[in-house]
């Protein structure tokens, strides 16, 4: 169905070849961010999994969010890295499709497991009594595969909304394939289609956000019910990792995808989305890590174990060589 209305079975990721001489210290810049990104939420995946103390929702959610954004990054990241080495910067119809539809299903995902996590937190503040009940492994594990289930039925549509038009040019102004930078290569792109592609991208950052806003809403006006400054410290301290990613996330996505577009701002546009796929990730796993002391000491047994392990491991080998 795409084939039949597409002229181009090619694209060309035109992106950073606009800077050919900055293509060797953005290559180590991002390739040493991907590797720190990587190592930063493995380690927080491996700490939650196994420190006993965080078997809770709070740490099941940043779990998964952490693997949903690994796998954001590789979506991008690696196909990014190979373009800064290579003259040749093509990339097929279909892949660019398939690079399309895990990009922005991992990133619809991102955002409603944020949006739980931001009910988890209204559920354990507002409702402590009943929290156990309400938030149990099994609706833990509903809300994650809702998440995804959304994200990559929202990025579905918009593939192929996008994918059955048909292409005038092939040269895409940006790094990975990305929504207006592609559309904008279509020779039948209408007012119609680009109203879809926003109410798609809205119901995915703007309804999450309205949801994670409306929870911290009711949060506050339990907290601030609280006789004890202490407790209101502490139900404070437990969401202000959680409010502060959400910042970051949703500054960066809705300045990219909930404006209005036009040709001039391409280059803007790709430098805003350097920095939220590759800087964003990595300030997720450093936001918890910093602002969290639960995460600060499991990590620390995590590290503390693989210090302990590589000697062990090393001296074995010498010993039975």
């Amino acid at each position: 169905m795409m084939g039949n209305h597409t002229t181009v079975s090619t694209f060309l990721l035109w992106g950073f070849s606009s800077f050919p001489d900055l293509q060797g210290p953005l290559f180590a810049m991002i390739f040493f961010s991907h590797m720190t990104i990587l190592a930063a939420n493995v380690s927080i995946m491996v700490a939650i999994k196994l420190s006993h103390n965080l078997h809770t929702p709070m740490y099941f959610f940043l779990c998964a969010l952490s693997f949903s954004e690994t796998c954001t990054t590789m979506a991008v990241i690696p196909r990014m890295l190979t373009d800064l080495l290579s003259d040749s910067k093509t990339i097929s119809l279909p892949g660019c499709a398939m690079q399309m539809f895990f990009f922005f299903g991992l990133g619809g995902n991102n955002c409603f497991i944020m949006a739980a996590m931001s009910y988890d937190r209204y559920t354990a503040i507002h409702n402590p009594l009943h929290y156990p009940i309400l938030m149990t492994h099994k609706i833990c594990f509903q809300f994650i595969m809702a998440s995804w289930m959304l994200g990559f039925l929202v990025s579905l549509c918009i593939v192929i909304i996008v994918f059955n038009l048909s292409f005038c040019d092939s040269i895409i102004e940006h790094f990975f394939c990305d929504i207006s930078p592609v559309v904008c290569l279509a020779c039948d792109y209408t007012f119609r289609q680009e109203m879809a592609i926003f109410v798609l991208s809205a119901f995915v950052l703007a309804g999450s956000f309205v949801f994670i806003m409306m929870s911290y809403v009711f949060i506050v006006s339990t907290v601030v019910k609280m006789p004890s400054a202490q407790g209101r410290y502490k139900a404070f301290s437990t969401c202000s990792s959680h409010l502060t990613v959400v910042c970051i996330h949703y500054g960066f996505s809705g300045f990219v995808y909930l404006r209005p577009k036009d040709r001039d701002s391409f280059r803007e546009d790709m430098l805003m989305a350097v920095t939220y796929t590759v800087l964003t990730p990595l300030l997720n796993p450093i936001v918890y890590s910093l602002r969290n002391k639960e995460m600060q000491m499991a990590l620390r047994k995590v590290l503390g174990t693989t210090d302990r392990l590589i000697p062990q491991m090393v001296n074995k080998r010498t010993r039975n060589t």
